[in-house]
């Protein structure tokens, strides 16, 4: 059933505040940015009907699920499922922990578009109620930290991992190495009013808020790993990352710097060649390209490249098994992709848990769309510890100084949320 209102903002606010009383929802936002292939819907997922949750075999339980059902699902694919694909473990500490793969079927949907809602739910006309008679919430945002955020990786020591890294590519072992650090913290935040101040500081084409009972992902991410469309498979890597300039010239300089840079474009194309064959696996042959290669894009805090892969499903591919083809996305890891991992977790002391996994949601027909989790604040509300990740990729140019550099101009819009 389709409803109308007048304000888009107010309407949005409204329907997440009245969509945190459930234990389970998702909400995921484009932010009206243009975007090849199109940035999330605007849509938001209330309540639990079922759910997929598995303490393994996460991919298989998924899979065996969908053939049994046909509806919408919403949630989450942890980085730590790679250990179901590869002979691959992590050993490190993870100071949020997360299901490794969690989606739900919602009791309520809605979906946005200009000044209209459709809400798909046996109670349609009471939910649309419910929500236009909230009250404005005038509440002040104001997050209760009681441990500031803080690197759990000193600057001296990212930069002897850096030395490390560089020793393994001069060996040959890799061609490249997405290097991350985590910042932890601990506190209470009201976690529709945080997101939508991170929602505020930096709007992004696959932003989302998903809640699991008491955890929380709260994401303003600006890249896409995988989507399906039909019958064609998208993905978008981004690899290139600069800041935004002080004034339009700065922006200017710093746009050309980032298209003219040896080094980001080396990144790129090494990544874009990764995505090339992962989508190869499930593609009919000869029908992977790149559609877009070395795209810069502007966001509110920074610039970002960003090619675009596509290529034609295969028929008899299920749609999560070319997601565990394609999984993890190759600019969270490096190249080549096995290798690179195996070092992730020797040389980083964190585990990533959600941290460059995928968020994002199934269709009842098979559709999918996932963005990368990165640029992202965790919370576990039972616990009150929050934490986010942060990294960038190291080839043999790299420069350490710079990377740390680049590691907290990625940070900047969620130390500023916790502030």
């Amino acid at each position: 059933m389709i409803f109308s209102f007048q304000n888009k903002e107010v309407f949005q606010k409204k329907a997440l505040h009245w969509a945190a009383s459930f234990s389970h929802f998702a909400w995921l936002d484009n932010n009206g940015i243009p975007y090849l292939y199109h940035g999330f819907p605007n849509i938001l997922a209330a309540g639990r009907k079922s759910m997929v949750c598995p303490d393994n075999n996460g991919f298989t339980t998924l899979k065996e699920w969908m053939n049994k059902h046909q509806s919408w699902l919403f949630g989450f694919f942890t980085y730590d499922l790679k250990n179901e694909i590869e002979h691959l473990q992590s050993e490190n500490l993870e100071y949020i922990q997360f299901p490794s793969l969690c989606f739900f079927e919602p009791e309520h949907l809605l979906i946005l578009e200009d000044n209209q809602v459709t809400i798909l739910s046996e109670t349609p006309e009471v939910v649309f109620q419910e929500i236009i008679s909230i009250e404005p919430d005038s509440t002040e945002y104001n997050p209760t930290i009681t441990q500031p955020p803080a690197a759990t990786v000193s600057k001296e020591r990212y930069i002897q991992q850096v030395t490390r890294i560089k020793e393994h590519l001069e060996a040959g072992d890799i061609y490249e190495l997405n290097y991350c650090i985590e910042f932890t913290a601990r506190g209470s935040i009201a976690p529709v009013h945080t997101y939508l101040r991170l929602n505020e500081i930096s709007p992004m084409p696959f932003s989302c808020l998903v809640r699991v009972d008491t955890l929380y992902l709260l994401c303003a991410s600006p890249e896409r790993f995988l989507k399906k469309e039909g019958d064609k498979l998208i993905s978008q890597p981004i690899k290139g990352t600069r800041k935004r300039g002080a004034t339009p010239a700065d922006d200017i300089a710093l746009i050309q710097e980032l298209k003219t840079s040896e080094k980001e474009i080396a990144e790129n194309m090494m990544i874009v060649d990764l995505v090339r064959n992962d989508l190869s696996r499930s593609c009919k042959p000869g029908t992977v390209i790149a559609e877009e290669l070395f795209g810069v894009h502007t966001f509110q805090q920074v610039h970002q490249m960003i090619s675009t892969i596509t290529g034609k499903l295969q028929e008899q591919i299920h749609p999560v098994d070319a997601i565990k083809n394609a999984f993890p996305m190759g600019s969270m890891t490096g190249a080549p992709k096995i290798r690179a991992m195996e070092l992730i977790d020797e040389i980083e002391e964190s585990k990533r848990g959600l941290f460059s996994g995928a968020a994002g949601y199934f269709t009842p027909d098979g559709e999918f769309d996932l963005n990368v989790i990165i640029r992202s604040i965790f919370y576990d509300e039972k616990n009150q510890k929050l934490s986010f990740q942060v990294g960038s990729a190291i080839t043999y140019e790299a420069d350490a100084e710079k990377e740390y550099e680049e590691c907290l101009v990625k940070a900047a819009a969620m130390l500023k949320v916790l502030e």
